[in-house]
């Protein structure tokens, strides 16, 4: 399997398939309530809306650096914030992690093999996810999923009981 397979593969089991830690991203977040989207129960430091902005804004940075651009702090920010709670907007946020997502996956499917290895130009920095091979990149947006949505079904499980 080549690793265009794989880490395409790999996305999608996280975000729509059957991952052996359990439920999906999609799945998680489609079952949020656009009101518990918004609530941030006491002691949280962001609500669920923030997370899955914070998702989007990685997602495409990770885009924008398989692109060839230089890496650096999402455009949209790194905790972009959500304004008001408003069911049509949280209806959008959902919409638009799966949008990024689906584009990510044709960028990975369509990535040159070669390149795979190759470190993308920029000094290690942990914070940033830099100075790592295309590879890793794309593995550590995996884990960062994975990451953010357990957050997310703690906080739903926090507010709904």
């Amino acid at each position: 399997m080549s690793i265009s397979v794989e880490l395409s593969y790999q996305l999608e089991k996280v975000l729509s398939g059957d991952p052996w830690y359990g439920s999906p991203v999609y799945d998680i977040v489609d079952g949020i309530s656009f009101e518990t989207a918004y609530e941030k129960p006491p002691g949280s430091i962001h609500n669920i809306a923030e997370i899955v902005l914070h998702m989007i804004a990685w997602t495409e940075e990770v885009m924008d650096r398989m692109n060839g651009l230089t890496a650096g702090m999402p455009t949209s920010g790194d905790w972009p914030e959500t304004g008001s709670p408003d069911e049509q907007k949280w209806q959008n946020y959902v919409n638009d992690l799966k949008l990024v997502n689906v584009n990510l996956v044709g960028i990975i499917q369509n990535f040159p093999p070669e390149q795979w290895s190759e470190l993308i130009n920029d000094e290690r920095n942990r914070d940033l996810g830099t100075g790592v091979t295309y590879e890793e990149l794309i593995n550590g947006l995996i884990q960062h999923h994975i990451y953010h949505s357990a957050q997310i079904a703690l906080l739903n499980r926090i507010i709904n009981g």
